[in-house]
């Protein structure tokens, strides 16, 4: 059945047809909806400024020149082992060098080559992650000896595409021992056309058999001046503005991972667009709202908190922590960046040229510089080890505000007390600015209220060198010097120390042993670099072999006036043979007493038996450390007879002989 059609309908009425495009008998015809436009999922930071060539890695400068000096000369390795920290590109390295081994050229023609064009039919398949010749394993998640035999298996194959088969197999440690043992063979002689790329972020896990087999690079933590300017070029391209110091926080918080740092900026970006920042016309993204981000304290408030501390005031400490509680941020991250932030005024003190480092932001280059002007350094390391301590009380207390509170009142308690050396000082009689003390040792009896003391340490000193505090094991201590007894102040006692005497050398032997305690380098060469002349004290004529230290006599006569208290010591260089160095006299003696064992009747008879047999070092506990005899010994034989026991004496223990003598 046919159904008349709307024309054929107004032709028999008698009706002028409506036009063909023109609106029907009843009506417009609902216009057809509009198509959807394909939605394009969002990729994240991290994904969409993924490097895709040697050029756009930041922060390992080293890899990539050494890579690159690979691939000019034709001598890229089979294996490769990248390791780092999470997040520094040891993936991404390898899916570069991947499509450097495999990249054709725009005209199809090209090579091997550290700079892969992009457009050939390698390049794009392996950015797309569909190369059938470039697999990925993860060794997380595919640890089984049967997941490396599949590896194994395929590495017989010719590639398929490509002109590199190449397995990248990522946190390689995770595999198990049987499986490491699986691959040995294979990753030890591959087939010419296979190159292994392994990543890791335990590198001291991965067994030393498959290290000797690859390549080692180590990718660096990325410092964080390079972050910051790199996450800034990103969000430029994103159309969005931050402040220099959010940006700095953003790095500092990544710890030198590119990646935790761009997972931080994608969310830095979501919440400051939403709350009307960072647009192209709108405020930049500031500190604040990255920091409220990440969980931490104002940068500005950790200065503050650790002034309120250093000063002793609890109570504006106490105000700070309630401040950043009710803000949401967690107390121990916030003991732990003054804890950070203590470490690096100590660094300051330590290397003012810090002071003017561009690595540093601007807040601990004024404040922390400031802060390093006037707090000593023993101050600095009782607030550094308080914290430490403290850090560790705060995950182990039922209430993380409680504990944290109680550390900040302790270290305002403590800010009061005078540092250790000066309290030493005050006691001794000293005024602040005392020289330095000595420390030696303290007799085994020393004891603090009547009790012994398990161990001691004394620190002599005083204006008139008089006296001498000891430090006793069990927390007390003890002043020598006044001869009469004094009252008790906490748990001191006073005693009478014994003066030190210092013996000048008398003869050559003697002047280098003298040395030995004193400048371990400069003993070094006087016993086998220097030939005596003549020594006749205070004056010492040598002769110094070429390339030895630089100004040995002259650090010589130092050591000799500063140790023995006597100007008069001169040390001339002569051009004269001399004697035989020390070291050479020490070795002409053991090879006499080696002839003398080896010519024994005992010996020999010895070896007759046991003809494998060698005779091991030869031993003379007569000798001193030069290996040379004592030297009012000197004009006796240098070589005396070997005693060995009568037959009739009792035989040895087994065990008790030394059998590394014997071979």
């Amino acid at each position: 059945m046919t159904v008349p059609s709307d024309q054929d309908r107004s032709e028999e009425a008698g009706l002028p047809a409506p036009p063909a495009d023109g609106p029907g008998l009843f009506g417009d015809a609902p216009s057809p909806p509009p198509a959807a436009a394909a939605a394009t999922p969002y990729r994240v930071l991290a994904r969409k400024y993924r490097p895709t060539t040697f050029d756009d890695l930041i922060g390992q400068e080293t890899t990539v020149r050494i890579l690159r000096n690979a691939f000019a000369l034709g001598r890229v390795a089979h294996a490769f082992m990248l390791t780092g920290v999470r997040g520094v590109g040891k993936t991404t390295t390898a899916r570069i060098i991947a499509r450097a081994l495999n990249c054709t050229g725009p005209d199809g023609q090209g090579g091997p080559t550290a700079d892969p064009c992009g457009v050939c039919p390698n390049c794009v398949a392996i950015l797309a992650d569909r190369h059938p010749d470039v697999l990925e394993m993860d060794a997380a998640s595919r640890t089984g000896v049967d997941d490396v035999r599949e590896i194994i298996e395929a590495t017989r194959f010719r590639p398929m595409q490509g002109r590199m088969k190449v397995f990248i197999i990522d946190e390689v440690h995770m595999l198990s021992r049987n499986a490491f043992n699986a691959l040995l063979k294979t990753l030890e002689e591959p087939p010419a056309q296979v190159t292994f790329i392994f990543a890791t972020t335990e590198l001291r896990k991965v067994p030393v058999t498959v290290l000797s087999r690859c390549q080692t690079f180590a990718l660096r933590r990325v410092p964080q001046v390079a972050l910051a300017a790199h996450f800034d070029r990103i969000a430029q391209a994103e159309n969005v503005r931050f402040t220099p110091d959010a940006l700095s926080l953003i790095a500092r918080a990544a710890d030198g991972s590119v990646r935790d740092g761009l997972s931080l900026l994608d969310q830095a970006i979501a919440q400051g667009t939403l709350d009307g920042e960072g647009g192209t016309d709108a405020a930049p993204i500031g500190m604040d709202l990255v920091a409220d981000m990440l969980g931490l304290a104002d940068r500005g408030l950790i200065f503050d908190l650790l002034d309120a501390v250093l000063e002793g005031k609890p109570e504006r400490a106490l105000e700070i922590t309630t401040d950043v509680y009710e803000r949401g941020g967690d107390l121990g991250v916030m003991l732990g960046d003054v804890l950070e932030l203590v470490h690096t005024i100590s660094r300051i003190k330590a290397i003012p040229a810090l002071r003017d480092n561009p690595d540093l932001p601007e807040a601990e280059r004024q404040r922390g510089a400031a802060l390093a002007e006037r707090v000593p350094v023993p101050v600095l390391g009782r607030t550094w080890q308080m914290l430490l301590k403290g850090l560790a009380e705060v995950e182990q207390a039922p209430d993380r505000r409680q504990a944290a509170e109680m550390i900040l009142i302790r270290l305002c308690y403590v800010a009061d007390l005078p540092p250790p050396g000066d309290l030493v000082r005050r006691i001794m009689g000293q005024d602040a600015a005392a020289a330095p003390v000595q420390v030696s040792a303290a007799p085994p009896n020393a004891s603090v209220n009547g009790q012994g003391a398990q161990g001691s340490a004394a620190i002599s000193g005083g204006r008139d060198g008089d006296r001498e505090i000891r430090m006793v094991a069990n927390g007390g201590m003890r002043v020598e010097g006044t001869p009469h007894p004094v009252p008790e102040v906490g748990r001191a006692e006073i005693v009478q120390p014994e003066p030190e005497q210092v013996t000048a050398p008398r003869t050559w032997r003697e002047a280098v042993a003298f040395v030995s305690g004193r400048d371990a380098m400069l003993h070094g060469h006087l016993r086998h670099a220097t030939h005596l002349v003549s020594f006749a004290p205070p004056l010492v004529t040598i002769r110094v072999e070429r390339n030895s230290l630089p100004g040995l006599a002259r650090r010589l006569e130092t050591v000799l006036r500063e140790g023995t208290g006597d100007p008069a010591w001169q040390v001339r260089q002569s051009e004269e043979e001399g004697e035989a160095t020390l070291a050479e006299q020490g070795a002409e003696i053991i090879q006499l007493h080696r002839a003398a064992a080896q010519a024994h009747p005992l010996v020999q008879a010895a070896m007759q038996v046991f003809p494998t047999a060698r005779l091991g070092e030869v031993t003379d506990h007569a000798l001193d450390d030069y290996g040379l005899p004592p030297e009012e010994m000197v004009s006796q034989t240098l070589a005396p007879d070997l005693e060995f026991a009568p037959l009739d004496a009792d035989l040895v223990e087994e065990d008790d002989l030394d059998t590394d003598d014997f071979a």
